[in-house]
């Protein structure tokens, strides 16, 4: 992998991984197009990228991290463990689920969920959560299992969460930031697995691909939080469901 290669990557770990449209599932996509194959180096890469994710996280909001915030972050862990569990027990079963094919139904499938579920949200009545230190221990084990459904390929951790969020009461923006604070422990587990699996390709690899990776997802992945959630301030989530129904279509004609 060469510098150039690694910043595209960069670009598109950060930009998609806190977005709901399956930051794995962009991520096979662009690095096919790039020419670049699962060897264990660059999956090695992807354990550096996704870590860079994970130190936006504590970046946006370090303000969680403290006593006073203990509440949320139970929630957070009760959200966690159902993902966990499953994703323990069958992750690399998980991982050879990863064809193009499967990532582009899902894609489509998950762009049609949002379209019903903001048909519905805008014509319910409902009071909504808007703040995430609000959310009761029901809401979170509800968040919880709708993310198991991030396991299948293509479906994107963020958008199930989102979805769980908005189905157990949280208004978009309220979602949108459980679910980035939810990719915390997700990301460490599954960054840590795949470290523990792969230590040595980081010893046999160029560093300088894998530092301007890092860079560059973090502050990509730090933008993309703060932006997204204004954007929720004005607008739905149509777009991102119908570009999830464009992508996946142009997935099956183009790949499949």
């Amino acid at each position: 992998m060469d510098i150039f290669q690694a910043a595209i990557l960069g670009i598109i770990e950060g930009l998609t991984e806190f977005l709901p449209i399956s930051s794995t599932g962009h991520l096979i996509v662009v690095s096919q197009w790039l020419g670049l194959e699962q060897t264990k180096q660059n999956m090695a890469f992807e354990v550096i990228i996704q870590v860079a994710a994970i130190m936006a996280i504590f970046s946006h909001y370090r303000e969680k991290f403290t006593p006073q915030h203990l509440n949320l972050w139970i929630n957070v862990t009760i959200a966690f463990l159902p993902i966990a569990a499953i994703g323990f027990l069958f992750h690399d079963v998980i991982k050879s689920l990863f064809t193009l094919e499967i990532v582009a139904w899902f894609f489509i499938i998950g762009g049609i969920i949002f379209l019903v579920m903001e048909y519905f949200y805008q014509r319910s009545t409902s009071v909504r959560t808007t703040d995430i230190e609000n959310l009761s221990r029901k809401q979170a084990v509800g968040i919880g299992i709708a993310q198991m459904f991030a396991l299948i390929p293509g479906t994107s951790r963020a958008g199930a969460s989102i979805v769980g969020g908005m189905l157990a009461g949280l208004d978009r923006k309220a979602s949108a930031e459980f679910s980035f604070l939810l990719a915390l422990p997700v990301l460490a587990a599954a960054a840590g697995l795949d470290l523990l699996k792969n230590y040595q390709e980081f010893v046999d690899t160029s560093w300088t691909p894998l530092i301007v990776g890092f860079i560059i997802a973090y502050i990509t992945a730090y933008l993309t939080m703060t932006l997204f959630i204004k954007f929720l301030e004005n607008f739905t989530f149509n777009a991102f469901g119908i570009y999830r129904i464009a992508f996946g279509l142009a997935l099956l004609i183009w790949f499949v």
